[in-house]
């Protein structure tokens, strides 16, 4: 069988063109679009929806990666997203990763309103309050998912969640659970009170040590926590804001965790008390 030929040709295709302007926030922000890159993340956005309405609108594929994805390109097709064959330097000048892997997809903005988030009366969130590098703010939505979080809030002060490099270390944990955007954190401190939440800001220099936490069994209701800044951590002004100040105990000689590793450290603690709480034996346990 002769090789299928490549539909979109030329770099300069109009659709390969808006494709490329996505990497850019205010575009992203005009179309309410983003970039989705690689087998997991095009996976994942081919399974979601937002109001019934797919996510997944477009994908640009090699022949060779449309052949050996062909179940996901399946899947996009199946929730009606435009499917092109394209050129290995098509996929180059659209992804923002060094070594492509030859699927990009184009997808709707999925943030959901902070209100609705309230309304659903989560049990454990955290909060990414002044988080600058989208690496650390899409791996800490990654940890959230894994710990089994509800929902995730991202503050106006902090990177956007739609950043090619944040979607990216999400591996595709954007897709799984609610996350709002642009939230004031006095606003989303507030309003997580306001909805029965304890609102504890992770800090290394905290008063309250996090073994001593658990303990004294404080840690099982719903709670939220505030990630700040990965170089200078949370300001007074946030800290001031939370129920407490907890610092995650160092046993050895390390200066300090990095942003990523606090945030799971913080909620897998979290999720293991309110387990507990209710019969369950651990998080890590099957």
């Amino acid at each position: 069988m002769a090789p299928v030929a490549p539909e979109l040709i030329s770099p300069r295709s109009p659709r390969v063109s808006a494709a490329r302007r996505l990497v850019k926030r205010n575009f992203r922000g005009k179309e309410r679009l983003f970039l989705a890159e690689g087998p997991q993340a095009v996976r994942e956005a081919a399974g979601h929806r937002v109001d019934a309405a797919a996510t997944l609108v477009e994908l640009f594929a090699t022949v060779e990666a449309a052949e050996r994805y062909a179940d996901i390109v399946g899947e996009a097709r199946d929730a009606g997203a435009r499917v092109h064959l394209a050129d290995e330097q098509v996929i180059v000048d659209i992804s923002t990763t060094v070594t492509p892997q030859g699927l990009v997809g184009i997808c709707r903005f999925l943030d959901t309103p902070f209100e609705e988030i309230l309304g659903a009366r989560p049990q454990l969130v955290a909060v990414l309050a002044h988080v600058r590098d989208p690496g650390n703010a899409g791996t800490v939505l990654r940890c959230a998912d894994a710990a089994g979080a509800e929902a995730v809030v991202f503050t106006d002060a902090s990177v956007d969640l739609y950043n090619p490099k944040a979607v990216r270390a999400s591996v595709g944990s954007l897709f799984h659970l609610p996350v709002a955007v642009g939230v004031p954190v006095e606003r989303a401190v507030a309003g997580l009170k306001d909805a029965g939440v304890r609102v504890l800001a992770a800090d290394g220099a905290g008063a309250h040590d996090l073994d001593d936490e658990l303990d004294r069994g404080t840690m099982g209701g719903p709670t939220a926590w505030i990630f700040g800044n990965e170089a200078w951590g949370l300001p007074e002004e946030t800290r001031a804001l939370a129920d407490a100040v907890v610092r995650v105990p160092i046993h050895g000689k390390a200066e300090s965790l990095n942003l990523a590793t606090a945030a799971a450290v913080c909620l897998y603690a979290s999720a293991r008390a309110q387990r507990a709480s209710t019969g369950c034996r651990s998080v890590t346990e099957s």
